[in-house]
């Protein structure tokens, strides 16, 4: 059998590697011609970093990544309202990192190239469509000297991304859901905020809402760390924020130049940023299907969802073992592939459902809402300490990482 991954992000170098390793012969076609170490922060949580063990990429993650100690949540006014221990000092077999996401990406492409060969990963081949016959599915590229290239493979799997362009030809009415939330990454050069290892949420989407975290350690020999943060705001009317677009900070400071407690500055952190991104907050409904004969969807081509929760590449992750597992116990793709469809869309639909209704940040917009979105004496005045847990532990269960006793 020999699949064509159309993808070669976190998901699709993901799949390859977990071809290779089933002995399934595989190819990786990437739409970008030169891979860079961009982009910005990504946690990855407990189940992601199982399938990456499994991979033998985990120790290599480490020694770039930072290991998260807890996760603490704030109202707007930098008052504490909830915090648990992660990863393994929760009692996960795996850890919390944060890390970047280019020496992420990095890390895979690497492994992707040593053990699959440089002849089975190209890069600038962007996908336009995937036609098919009874025996072989069929993948157009257009190739960045314009020129365009067709590849047979037994089936197509499109990880390419929430804009892709086979979930487009598969469904030529889909669109991405934008509620009016814009976003704004950055990285910051700081000293180490709280634990040095803290996961931190604060305040709200209709009142902003920043999630920071530490992504490298000692960063300039100086004892700081590379931050990470991302705003969120969700205002009526608003227009979509551009894709991965350089953004201004001044943008998004407007929302937060108040929030100044006494163990972070929010603004300077915001203004002294190495580099900043805009984004929407979008995502996509369900589809009724993601396997048409010898073609398929996974990760963000199946299931874009709110990256809250940072849950995204954990599903997309498993997405690919489990379909992997599947085409090395199957003679059948087609089959195979309907196979994976009816374990997988369900479950991830909740994942995309609960980050739209309850996702973790649900702590704070609970506190906000017993509080009248005001200061308060004591978090435990409004709710108990166990009654927010109950929230915490109800997102894990749907996202599939809840710790078994």
């Amino acid at each position: 059998m020999k699949v064509a991954i159309l993808g070669g992000g976190i998901v699709g170098l993901g799949f390859a590697l977990g071809l290779h390793a089933r002995g399934i012969d595989c190819e990786v076609f990437e739409a970008v011609a030169d891979i860079k170490e961009i982009g910005v922060g990504i946690t990855l949580l407990p189940h992601t970093n199982k399938e990456l063990a499994a991979l033998g990429l985990l120790p290599q993650l480490e020694a770039v990544g930072i290991e998260n100690l807890e996760s603490v949540f704030y109202n707007r006014f930098g008052q504490y309202i909830y915090k648990e221990l992660r990863g393994r000092h929760a009692g996960y077999a795996t850890p919390e990192l944060g890390i970047h996401r280019g020496k992420l990406h990095r890390i895979m492409f690497d492994a992707a190239m040593a053990r699959l060969g440089a002849d089975r990963i190209h890069t600038g081949y962007r996908c336009i469509r995937v036609d098919q016959t009874e025996q072989h599915a069929i993948a157009t590229f257009q190739l960045t000297n314009g020129d365009t290239r067709q590849v047979q493979a037994d089936i197509a799997v499109a990880c390419d991304g929430v804009n892709s362009a086979v979930r487009k030809q598969l469904f030529p009415d889909d669109k991405v859901c934008f509620a009016g939330i814009n976003t704004w990454r950055g990285v910051t050069v700081h000293k180490p905020i709280l634990t040095g290892k803290s996961y931190i949420r604060i305040g709200s989407i209709d009142t902003g809402k920043m999630v920071i975290y530490p992504i490298v350690d000692n960063v300039d020999g100086k004892g700081n760390q590379l931050i990470n943060w991302t705003s969120e705001i969700r205002l009526e009317g608003a227009r979509m924020n551009d894709w991965n677009k350089p953004g201004n900070p001044a943008d998004t400071l407007e929302y937060f130049k108040d929030w100044k407690f006494p163990w972070l500055d929010v603004p300077n952190l915001i203004m002294s940023s190495e580099r900043v991104f805009e984004y929407p907050m979008v995502d996509k409904d369900a589809l009724p299907q993601w396997s048409f004969g010898r073609v398929t969807l996974m990760g963000d081509a199946a299931h874009p969802m709110y990256p809250r929760g940072s849950n995204g590449s954990a599903q997309g992750l498993i997405d690919a073992r489990t379909l992997a597992d599947l085409l090395a116990q199957s003679t059948d793709p087609v089959a195979t592939l309907k196979a994976y469809q009816d374990l997988r869309l369900p479950a991830t639909a909740k994942v995309v459902e609960t980050n739209r209704t309850q996702p973790p940040d649900f702590i704070i917009m609970k506190a906000d809402e017993l509080s009248g979105d005001k200061p308060f004496n004591h978090i435990d005045d409004l709710i108990s300490q166990d009654e927010l847990r109950k929230i915490s532990d109800h997102y894990k269960e749907i996202a599939g990482f809840a710790l078994k006793s």
